[in-house]
């Protein structure tokens, strides 16, 4: 039988939680656009740990041939092919030069590749891809035109001319990274600023006057500016393994100067008797490209608001 002395009290409908506040919205705190990747970024373990290797690489290609007793261009034919122990870490070459100090020594030659390699693709390369892009027509065609001449010219065949007029060097190697290397990143601006100058923002912008390089630098570079940062972040292991790919066939640095293509160069020949002299620069050489690679991952879904979780 139903219970017909139910008493209702005054707030058995009221909503449950708290009354005196239920209709005020709940906002989440404001978090600077600079948290917010880092955090994204944090969350990636193998950026993390791609950043982690590079800081570490760095340190010791500064650091190691510093701090060594030994030079990496000291000759001393007692202790030539010496196994890696105590004293050499890494062991000695044909030479008895101290591997580890050489091999430190080149992958500062490596970085410094790297660092080069960014220089020019923002300066050239970006700038380049900009103005292409933002101003077309006869600008765009002819720009483009260019850019398919300079791009038509093998590399090897850059060097190979430079060469004959210049002598083998890194001066050389980074005039020859100057003529091609920042055609990737200028064509990938390109299409990005193509993509992105018909924007309603963009067209109120030059409604109100602003100028084509206030557009440019103030209104679209800010909005591509993560494509682009993953494309330098890709650029650096291409010019890594362009400057040992040179020196692995002879057009590199000059002896006795030391980079990780030349010691893999003189690995490589005594890879069956001495391994170790080839497959240290190696692995060093790997992890270094690797950790670009996964950096570059991880700064694009960082930097990029079209990845960020909702």
């Amino acid at each position: 039988m139903i219970d017909m002395n139910i008493e209702f009290k005054a707030d058995d409908f009221e909503f449950v939680g708290d009354k005196q506040n239920i209709e005020i919205d709940q906002v989440t705190p404001s978090k600077p656009a600079w948290k917010d990747a880092l955090s994204r970024f944090c969350k990636n373990k193998g950026a993390v740990i791609g950043f982690i290797c590079i800081f570490v690489i760095t340190l010791f290609a500064i650091f190691a041939p510093m701090l060594s007793s030994w030079k990496f261009d000291d000759i001393n034919t007692a202790i030539a092919n010496m196994k890696p122990c105590a004293q050499h870490v890494f062991g000695t070459d044909t030479y008895g030069r101290d591997l580890f100090v050489r091999t430190w020594k080149g992958t500062r030659i490596s970085l410094f590749i790297a660092v080069v390699a960014i220089i020019i693709d923002v300066v050239i390369g970006m700038i380049y891809g900009l103005i292409s892009g933002y101003f077309g027509g006869k600008v765009d065609s002819i720009m483009q035109r260019i850019q398919e001449i300079i791009n038509s010219i093998p590399t090897l065949v850059v060097l190979t001319l430079l060469l004959m007029v210049m002598k083998s060097s890194l001066f050389t190697i980074i005039v020859a990274l100057s003529f091609t290397e920042w055609i990737g990143m200028s064509r990938i601006t390109r299409a990005q600023v193509l993509k992105i100058k018909e924007e309603e923002f963009v067209l109120a912008s030059r409604t109100l006057g602003a100028g084509s390089f206030f557009i440019i630098f103030k209104e679209i570079l800010p909005n591509i500016y993560s494509q682009l940062i993953i494309m330098v972040m890709m650029s650096i292991p291409n010019a890594i393994f362009y400057e040992a790919y040179l020196s692995f066939v002879g057009l590199g640095l000059p002896i006795p100067a030391a980079s990780l293509g030349t010691l893999i160069n003189d690995g490589f020949d005594k890879i069956t008797v001495y391994p170790y002299q080839m497959v240290i620069p190696v692995i060093i050489f790997s992890i270094l490209m690797l950790s670009f690679n996964l950096f570059g991952d991880g700064l694009r879904d960082a930097l990029d608001p079209t990845m960020k979780e909702m």
